[in-house]
């Protein structure tokens, strides 16, 4: 029902199934009871806990029926947690501070994130300090920045330039002069929470974009967490792998497997966490016909 609150081990979808037969064969063989029907409802797996905030009902021709049951889990961010943006740097969080104690701006506004200036060089990333400079510039002005790529082909240096002079658009409008410093331009002088001391070098600040990047669990099963799936893994495709065991019992062909692995459906929501629309069609080999299936 929308809106109930769930904890783990709660039922989902309530289903009942029955054995396959050459799961009865081996039962009966090895002499073990059991009831012609089993319990297969969906549950909450363990961790999980949250309010019912959509279920769709999803039936198309020549398919088998979807129930989704969309839940809406609130979670602070922990120690531990991986975070990445759109160019190659990522991190784990290792630790967390009071909004008191974090470093603060001239204005007095604490920053959210500190990062390690080593991500920088390492993975030679220089376009997350442009789009965090010019967050920072955009959230002053409140104006939005569409960025196309290899704009150095129109100008030389034309990254650097437009960033420059939004910074010095954005220290007039504010008549905030800290914003843009001629002595070292896109960077600022913070102080310390603890202390109140001012740092020693002056530090880029802006807004940047980032996001979870491997929706895993933080804990293994034996801590009584989720399994976690590696990309490379091949082993993730459940139902590929019940029907290669139900053929291999029978003695009958390994089929082909139907529908994509949980590896390539967690690529597609990493993609589309980007903006990025993408859909993927399986072709049949009879008829060359594509079928659209749902990442």
């Amino acid at each position: 029902m929308l809106g109930s609150w769930i904890e783990t081990g709660d039922i989902l979808v309530a289903s009942e199934s029955s054995y396959a037969p050459e799961d009865r064969l081996l039962r009966a063989i090895l002499g073990i009871q059991v009831s012609t029907s089993k319990e297969t409802s969906l549950r909450l797996p363990i961790g999980g806990r949250g309010r019912v905030i959509d279920v769709r009902w999803i039936h198309r021709k020549g398919n088998p029926e979807r129930i989704r049951v969309y839940i809406s889990q609130k979670r602070e961010i922990k120690v531990g947690d991986k975070v990445a943006g759109r160019h190659g740097n990522k991190g784990l969080i290792s630790q967390i501070l009071s909004r008191q104690d974090m470093p603060y701006l001239q204005d007095g506004t604490p920053v959210d994130m500190v990062f390690n200036p080593l991500g920088v060089p390492s993975r030679m990333n220089v376009g997350q300090i442009f789009e965090c400079s010019l967050g920072l510039a955009g959230d002053l002005l409140k104006k939005h920045y569409r960025i196309g790529p290899f704009d150095e082909r129109y100008e030389q240096e034309a990254s650097r330039k437009l960033v420059f002079s939004e910074f010095y658009s954005a220290s007039k409008q504010t008549k905030n002069p800290w914003v843009f410093e001629p002595e070292y331009p896109g960077k600022s002088r913070i102080f310390d929470g603890r202390t109140g001391d001012l740092f020693e070098q002056p530090v880029l600040i802006g807004n940047g974009h980032y996001a979870l990047v491997t929706q895993q669990p933080l804990r293994g099963r034996a801590k009584q967490g989720g399994q976690r799936v590696g990309e490379m893994e091949k082993s993730d495709h459940i139902r590929a792998r019940q029907e290669v065991l139900g053929a291999t019992i029978i003695g009958a062909t390994v089929p082909n497997p139907e529908g994509a692995p949980e590896s390539f459906r967690l690529l597609v929501r990493e993609l589309r966490s980007l903006s990025l629309e993408l859909n993927h069609f399986l072709v049949s080999e009879k008829n060359f016909q594509m079928n659209r299936k749902e990442a």
